[in-house]
């Protein structure tokens, strides 16, 4: 055969395709090879799944199909800019003639092939589905998409016939050591770096290279490598992490493989906190977000496994990420871990109890819920006396002290603060003796101890600027920054200001973005700009509402904003300080840091309306999660299934930019509020 086609193609320019070479791969590289040495004017296009590896080959990677963004509702007249909506409509139209994407069933159609992720030969499947049911039914079964993936064609091959024959098929292509990793990586969600592969999936001494194997899936297509900011990420598309999924359980290695990768994202939790005073703080707070899809599977790995070190190990990596929740705001996410991991049956370290009993009352006293913080104080207090641990003991101590500095007790809370300072201090907890000290600067300002504050701000500033720390040194400079106002040193107390939203720019919390503006109105109200001041004070009040931040919560904090308040209503009039505080909620987090900083606003630095940024159903959802119903409830009450009614809910987080049904409830209010 090989001499016929060197016969053949001889000096005549010419092209061959090689068509589906995969399961001929090192055979179809021979032929090429031998073809190209002896025809200089041939030229070969091979379609496969895998690169043929030859001299001379450049590989063309083709991508699954475009689809429309699940958090965003396309247009009827964008919708065919897709390719996977495209091929939909085509196959479509072949199964039930006539069939047309309409305003009706745009959603369903854009959510289907989002869903499949843009694999072609699903969304073919899923468009023979038409012929005994709607798209919305289709989109609806998708959860099982193997048994609903079946049959599209009878004159089509074997493998393409069902989504699970396919796959099959891309399966036993794989050597025996791709297919042990395939199935090792589906323990990952939403991607991974090479570290985490190789530690949770090559420590068997006797598999092949980790990273060699990984390469070889990647050129096989079954892997996905991304890269963005420098940073390599890989992904499995979830259709082949179900398949890999199902292929460990069945071989019975899922439970081992689980542990490996919740043991590794709990050792990157505790690597985090143990740099989280330190330089490398933002690199790790951008690893965390990285990873928050694998963090949380292995949280709940934790509350499933009944293994005797689960319910510790959980708790733990809680109380390692309760900082980078609290920096991003987060604060219904790490009630929630908190309050499950506290609920846990299983065995827990009572020093660790302690400290996640301190961290969920500090975060309710924040939030203005005394009682509940007295409440979880408490239950600390009663551990720490129990077990005379000197840590316990101060914690409890300082959870007591805040509480007491937010009813208005302030000596008590300082003497306290100082105390636990100490101890900290003596266990070279260097992290908490800041925490401490930043409260305590709080304590001594709210006294009017000015003095004091100052230099133990001070001190919490050199502290951290020495070692590059940036989260809690803003805080340091945002409380500096009232302390001088209240003084009246508006010029001291704006660069303060300034410094902090500035240092945050990198960081993005919600906390620091709130608590500058609203401070920054003080200023400017006092100074006579009773129109920037309103529009920082409604930008701060949707910042804050939005991410559930309740931190106006001493009597002072309290005085001051409403003398604000007084002030710029004063100079606008009733109607020019609403419409002013009307521009602050509708301004994004860095369009409101913006105008803080006097930086000249940015063409789109205020959301679309609301109109455009939900769907009609969304914000049906929105109010209904607003009156503070389950998904079971909502399911119900709009006569859809429970699974929709989540589905609607994650898409409005998404949209939003937000992480809990509080912030959509507060959104809502809001919007209310506005209209």
């Amino acid at each position: 055969m090989q001499d016929v086609l060197l016969g053949f193609f001889g000096e005549r320019k010419s092209l061959l395709i090689l068509d589906n070479c995969e399961h001929v791969v090192a055979a179809a590289a021979d032929l090429a090879t031998t073809l190209l040495r002896a025809c200089p004017e041939l030229r070969i296009v091979a379609t496969s799944r895998e690169p043929l590896d030859i001299r001379g080959e450049a590989v063309l990677r083709v991508p699954p199909l475009t689809v429309p963004a699940e958090d965003r509702e396309a247009s009827l007249r964008g919708l065919p800019r897709y390719d996977a909506v495209s091929l939909f409509a085509e196959r479509a139209a072949e199964t039930v003639p006539g069939f047309e994407i309409t305003e009706s069933n745009k959603a369903d159609i854009a959510g289907i092939c989002a869903r499949l992720e843009g694999l072609p030969l699903a969304i073919e499947l899923a468009a023979a589905r038409l012929r005994a049911m709607s798209p919305a039914q289709i989109l609806e079964r998708l959860t099982d998409r193997y048994a609903l993936l079946t049959r599209s064609s009878r004159d089509a091959p074997v493998r393409q016939q069902t989504l699970r024959w396919s796959i099959d098929w891309s399966y036993e292509l794989c050597t025996e050591a791709e297919q042990l990793l395939w199935q090792r990586l589906s323990v990952f969600a939403g991607g991974f770096e090479l570290d985490a592969a190789e530690q949770v999936c090559g420590r068997d001494p006797a598999a092949q290279s980790t990273l060699d194997m990984l390469s070889s899936l990647v050129d096989k297509s079954i892997v996905i490598r991304e890269e963005t900011s420098g940073v390599v990420r890989f992904r499995l598309l979830d259709t082949l992490r179900e398949y890999g999924t199902d292929r460990l359980r069945h071989g019975g290695h899922y439970p081992r493989l689980r542990s490996a990768h919740r043991d590794w994202y709990a050792r990157m939790a505790f690597d985090a906190e143990a740099g989280w005073l330190s330089d490398r703080e933002l690199d790790w707070i951008e690893r965390i977000d990285r990873e928050q899809s694998n963090l949380r599977e292995a949280l709940e790995w934790c509350l499933t496994d009944r293994g005797e070190e689960a319910a510790d190990i959980g708790l733990r990596m809680v109380n390692a990420l309760i900082l980078y929740w609290q920096a991003r705001g987060r604060y219904d996410e790490c009630g929630r871990w908190i309050s499950r991991m506290l609920n846990h049956p299983g065995p827990q370290s009572p020093p660790d109890r302690v400290e996640a009993l301190f961290s969920a009352s500090s975060m309710a006293a924040l939030q203005g819920d005394l009682d509940s913080a007295a409440t979880l104080i408490a239950q600390a207090r009663t551990i720490g006396d129990r077990t005379s641990d000197p840590m316990s003991r101060a914690l409890a101590d300082m959870g007591e002290a805040l509480c007491a500095l937010l009813r208005g007790e302030f000596t008590d809370a300082c003497l306290t603060l100082e105390s636990a300072a100490e101890v900290f201090s003596s266990l070279g907890k260097r992290r908490l003796q800041v925490s401490a000290a930043i409260i305590r600067g709080l304590a001594y300002q709210a006294s009017g101890d000015s003095e004091r504050a100052i230099a133990t701000l001070r001190e919490v500033i050199a502290v951290t600027a020495a070692c590059e720390e940036t989260v809690q040194q803003s805080y340091a400079l945002l409380l500096m920054g009232q302390v001088a106002w209240q003084r009246g040193d508006a010029d001291h107390s704006r660069r303060s200001l300034e410094q902090a939203l500035r240092l945050d720019s990198r960081m993005h919390s919600p906390v620091t973005a709130t608590t500058g503006s609203e401070f920054l109105a003080w200023i400017d109200a006092g100074q006579g700009r009773a129109e920037r001041a309103a529009t920082l004070l409604g930008a701060a009040e949707h910042l804050g509402r939005s991410a559930g931040i309740g931190w106006i919560n001493t009597p002072e904090m309290v005085s001051c904003h409403e003398q604000c308040v007084q002030s710029a209503r004063h100079d606008l009039g009733d109607r020019g300080f609403d419409r002013a505080v009307r521009a602050g909620h509708a301004m994004t987090r860095d369009a409101a840091v913006g105008l803080a900083l006097g930086d000249p606003p940015s063409p789109g630095g205020t959301p679309a309306p609301v109109s455009t940024a939900l769907t009609r159903r969304e914000e049906q959802v929105a109010q209904l999660v607003a009156q503070g119903m389950t998904n079971k409830q909502i399911a119900a009450k709009l006569v859809i299934s429970q699974r929709t009614a989540q589905g609607h809910v994650e898409h409005i987080l998404t949209k939003l930019g937000y992480t809990s049904r509080a912030q959509i409830a507060a959104w809502v209010v809001g919007q209310n509020d506005n209209g």
